[in-house]
């Protein structure tokens, strides 16, 4: 079974994102930020994003009154305008559709776990992948503790019905290897994402889908 990130290893979401975080600071006056600076702030979750640019635009939300309604309003702003254009610029990187249709084909079990809200989560792998049959589509929900807690592997695990050592989770961060390392299964860090090669040199790591395919078929 191979477990995918989403963000920055099956699709590349930067622009919507950023975009929707510049909308959200433009509402509150706020200077926005540029691409390679929210490429930074990503892959935590949309509230732990929304929350790095509002601090990177000046707000200190800790020495704001109310400052989580402050923050829960701007997310929710971010939710609405992210989720009526979410898919505006992002796409799958090059050789991602053809890679899972062959795995797919294959037998290997395939589930994404993501640190996206689950709704937004759904909505791009519906659009982009939608033959692939996903064991499990799961990505960030209310209650559900965020990468890099183990809990979104166990249950991924656990809804495929395999054991740890036959499961492999791929990313582009160092959170999602710790996320690995946490729930017990190997993990493989692609370099076309979101961290640098700095960020990963600690990991296991491959430069393009092509390498990716080689990679898994060897395993």
């Amino acid at each position: 079974m191979i477990l995918w990130d989403l963000d920055g290893t099956l699709i590349d979401t930067l622009d919507d994102l950023g975009e929707a975080v510049s909308h959200t600071l433009r509402l509150r006056g706020l200077p926005t930020h540029g691409r390679e600076d929210y490429r930074r702030m990503v892959g935590h979750g949309v509230r732990n994003l929304v929350k790095r640019a509002l601090e990177a635009s000046g707000v200190q939300i800790e020495d704001t009154p109310d400052g989580d309604a402050f923050l829960d309003e701007a997310l929710a702003d971010f939710k609405a305008y992210y989720s009526a254009h979410i898919d505006v610029y992002s796409k799958p990187y090059p050789g991602i559709p053809e890679l899972l249709a062959e795995l797919d084909a294959a037998g290997v079990k395939l589930a994404v776990v993501s640190n996206k809200f689950q709704e937004g989560t759904d909505h791009l792998i519906r659009e982009f992948f939608p033959k692939i049959r996903f064991v499990a589509i799961l990505g960030n929900r209310p209650g559900y503790p965020l990468k890099p807690d183990p809990a979104i592997v166990e249950e991924a695990i656990s809804l495929a019905d395999i054991s740890r050592p036959e499961a492999l989770l791929i990313g582009d961060s160092p959170t999602d290897m710790h996320t690995a390392e946490n729930g017990g299964i190997d993990s493989l860090a692609v370099s076309w994402g979101y961290r640098t090669r700095e960020d990963l040199a600690a990991y296991p790591i491959v430069n393009s889908v092509v390498d990716l395919r080689k990679t898994i078929l060897e395993l």
